[in-house]
């Protein structure tokens, strides 16, 4: 069975931009703090607009953001 993994360095980012608080980012990109908080702890992954407009925010490309690796039943990387 394939796991999807998806990752990311919001709350890094955050911190390197003059430590922005999650309600900033969360006005900057429409939702709230709560879902800025789920998506940071990996428990809600966001649209892909939603995806967008956060990596917009840092002024980076998408991949900087988020990381995506699927891995077999083997915990071994699926090459794609």
């Amino acid at each position: 069975m394939k796991k999807c993994y998806i990752n990311n360095s919001i709350r890094k980012l955050r911190f390197f931009a003059n430590e922005m608080t999650q309600q900033e980012l969360a006005d900057k990109t429409g939702v709230t703090r709560q879902t800025i908080v789920a998506i940071e702890n990996e428990k809600y992954f966001p649209s892909l607009e939603l995806a967008f407009r956060i990596s917009h925010v840092f002024n980076l490309p998408l991949e900087e953001v988020f990381t995506f690796r699927l891995e077999d039943g083997n915990n071994e990387p699926i090459k794609t």
